[in-house]
């Protein structure tokens, strides 16, 4: 497997386009579409907030009964969730919209939106757009880069991965887009994220191998604890490869699911580092859990403990406040037994051990907690299991973004 330039339309036979339609937003591209050539097996994981944007309902039913997809129009500005009957008559209206215009029919295309809660779309904005991303759509990394910027809300840059490898001797491409950067919290994905491939691939299958992914990518994420109304995560297949179908788990499913891995963590990390007003990525790793769920639950813990990011966006070593978030994440172990290190690429530190401080220098831990991607590593000394969970430091920033987000 290698990575290669471009995103959604790396892999054959897939298309996109963006277009400006001021949904809400003035003087740039808001709306976006992906448009296979060739029907597509799709899978799909979305938010388990019980409050559901029309989108999420209108693609979950799409992924659990159509046949085959062949499209997705996504905007950003308006989430259009918390819109009653008028939302979800506007998503089929999209659908038709684009239906229409693409020959296909209106279960074949997926719809997508993220932005402010509560405002109604602008339906006829939204059809000219259509109109719009129709007529422009095209094949290329450009067609694809445009797209991956036109879905940003408060996200500061793109999101976007390629990759190439081989499935039963042939090449297969995958490729993602995703934008995520508030209201990051998700279990089962977070915000919206896209991911296409020519893999030739049963529907059970591909469903099978994202749900088993987002556990270990974007479940183990978190910015600010707020998990949205929108979340959602699509992958479609056209099986332009050539590759014989996939079908059972093997080789062929390991590899694919391997490249899916790497889309995955790659997309989930992006959207991490870039939450609103980071200054850092913050990272924690857990080795030596008793179980896999117990590394899990620690390793999140600790990202998303507001104490432990405000003084990573400090600087500052205090390691309470990650032993806090490990005793209160619920899983159960010796404090006297765990280790605690700082890691970056100005080196790496112990700062605790033994059930008391380590003998460490603030000035060092200070200068690797200034490096733009920081790590903590947690090791608990019970067992064989580990994970490790993506977040962000928490500055000032992240309140002033938030304060007038509607404004």
């Amino acid at each position: 497997m290698k990575q290669i330039a471009g995103g959604v339309t790396a892999a054959a036979g897939f298309e996109a386009a963006a277009v400006a339609a001021e949904i809400k937003y003035k003087n740039r591209n808001d709306m976006a579409l992906i448009y296979s050539t060739h029907p597509c097996m799709v899978a799909g994981t979305f938010t388990t907030n019980v409050v559901k944007a029309a989108p999420v309902m209108w693609d979950k039913q799409l992924v659990e009964t159509a046949p085959f997809v062949q499209a997705v129009v996504v905007n950003s500005g308006i989430a259009n969730a918390c819109t009653g009957q008028q939302g979800l008559d506007i998503c089929q209206k999209e659908a038709q919209k684009a239906g229409e215009l693409l020959g296909l029919p209106e279960n074949a295309v997926l719809v997508a939106s993220t932005g402010v809660i509560g405002m109604q779309m602008p339906l006829d904005r939204v059809c000219t757009g259509i109109e719009k991303l129709v007529a422009a759509k095209a094949p290329g990394l450009e067609a694809g880069l445009a797209a991956a910027k036109a879905i940003m809300t408060t996200d500061t840059v793109h999101k976007e991965i390629a990759v190439e490898f081989q499935v039963a001797g042939k090449t297969a491409t995958m490729g993602g887009m995703c934008k995520g950067s508030g209201m990051i919290h998700p279990n089962m994905c977070t915000m919206l994220g896209f991911i296409t491939t020519d893999v030739n691939i049963s529907k059970e299958m591909l469903q099978k191998a994202l749900s088993r992914d987002v556990v270990d990518s974007f479940n183990m994420i978190s910015v600010d604890g707020d998990t949205s109304t929108n979340d959602t995560l699509l992958v479609m297949a056209n099986g332009l490869a050539g590759n014989e179908e996939i079908i059972a788990e093997g080789a062929d499913y390991d590899a694919f699911c391997e490249a899916l891995h790497f889309i995955t963590t790659y997309l989930a990390k992006k959207m991490a580092g870039d939450g609103e007003g980071a200054t850092c990525l913050f990272e924690t790793q857990v080795v030596g859990a008793a179980t896999k769920e117990d590394a899990r639950i620690l390793a999140k813990s600790v990202i998303c403990s507001s104490l432990t990011k405000a003084a990573i966006f400090g600087h500052d070593a205090n390691w309470g406040r990650i032993l806090c978030a490990l005793g209160y994440s619920g899983a159960k172990f010796d404090p006297e037994n765990v280790d605690l290190y700082f890691k970056s690429v100005s080196g790496e530190i112990q700062i605790f051990g033994n059930g008391v401080a380590c003998a460490y220098s603030e000035e060092e831990a200070s200068k690797i907690l200034a490096d733009p991607e920081v790590t903590v590593l947690v090791d608990m000394h019970m067992g064989n299991e580990e994970a490790t969970a993506w977040g962000c430091d928490l500055s000032y920033d992240y309140v002033k973004i938030n304060a007038d987000y509607r404004s």
